[in-house]
């Protein structure tokens, strides 16, 4: 594995679009950094970016027995009810300890019950449907009492500005944006000025499963008439349609047909991309570096196909590239 990322590169010394970035075909790899994406690009590709915001996602909670341990709220399900992960007391890993019936003391005099495993019931999971008293959706309410979620890698606390996009305008993330943390202004209109649009979509990120590396659970998105309308017509001009992210990859691949048709779409997706579901409609994928766990890599698979991905990996660890949101970048192209 590479070494990680412990801050933003703004305290590091760089710009935000300074950090490494890997280009990724099948013929080579070049190695630039971020800020030449436009010229990376051809006029005519696409560039798709999720424009939801991250909210500051954990919370701090007192168990019945008194301790004190992390809350990672994941989303607000469509009857109110919310998604979390209980962690263990300083928060070295989930709590799989917990049981239905479980009542947690949250900040602001709401109580939490915990009703069931999610997404599955009848499974053990880290993840629970959650039942607040009084009922308040979970993302009024991180507003007010809620940090944003912080695993060990990172060396100190870092203020939720430093965590979005510059893009961001919808809040519902629950972790930090890692592909897109890059983009400056400067580079979105680089990009525009060399006939390369940019489009949004709508994924809101859950938590994910770092220890346990786990598939993504069902997630909240929304891919508009406008974006759909201009991958199709890049895709029939035979350009390219370059996805920043994995969360931007889930919610296209949704919306898109087996015929190869991406329409407008809205709701939950509960896809998982990998060998038995390659990608049908994203051609390139600009990624942020993480720990290889199966789900991961399995979607850049599906992007980029195993050996390419594998290639890329073994060229990042041995050249020192940075894992994590706040680390290096790779682009994968056709």
């Amino acid at each position: 594995m590479g070494a990680e990322a412990a801050a933003p590169p703004e305290r590091r010394g760089l710009a935000r679009d300074g950090v490494r970035l890997m280009t990724v075909r099948p013929d080579g790899i070049t190695e630039t950094v971020f800020r030449d994406l436009p010229e990376l690009l051809e006029p005519g590709d696409l560039v798709v970016v999720n424009t939801s915001a991250t909210l500051p996602a954990r919370l701090d909670v007192r168990r019945a027995d008194g301790v004190r341990a992390p809350l990672h709220v994941a989303t607000t399900l469509d009857d109110g009810d919310w998604v979390v992960e209980l962690r263990r007391p300083g928060n070295d890993g989930p709590d799989r300890g917990v049981e239905p019936g479980t009542l947690l003391d949250l900040p602001g005099a709401v109580r939490l019950r915990l009703v069931e495993a999610f997404p599955a019931p009848a499974r053990a999971s880290r993840l629970w449907r959650a039942r607040p008293d009084p009922a308040v959706p979970a993302a009024e309410h991180l507003q007010r009492h809620g940090v944003p979620i912080r695993y060990g890698y990172l060396g100190a606390a870092v203020p939720l500005a430093d965590a979005q996009n510059v893009y961001a305008t919808e809040p519902g993330s629950a972790e930090n944006a890692s592909a897109g943390r890059p983009f400056t202004d400067r580079v979105l209109v680089r990009l525009m000025a060399r006939g390369v649009p940019v489009v949004p979509v709508v994924l809101h990120a859950g938590v994910s499963s770092p220890e346990l590396h786990e598939p993504p659970a069902p997630e909240r998105y929304r891919v508009p008439e406008v974006t759909a309308r201009l991958v199709n017509a890049t895709r029939a001009a035979g350009s390219r349609v370059v996805a920043v992210g994995t969360t931007v990859t889930r919610a296209l691949e949704t919306a898109t047909g087996e015929d190869g048709v991406t329409r407008p779409a809205a709701g939950w997706t509960d896809l998982v991309l990998g060998p038995d579901r390659p990608a049908r409609v994203v051609t390139g994928l600009l990624t942020g570096l993480h720990a290889p766990d199966a789900s991961h890599l399995l979607l850049l698979e599906s992007v980029a196909g195993r050996e390419l991905v594998d290639r890329a990996y073994a060229r990042a660890v041995a050249g020192g590239y940075l894992w994590h949101e706040f680390g290096d970048t790779m682009l994968f192209l056709p």
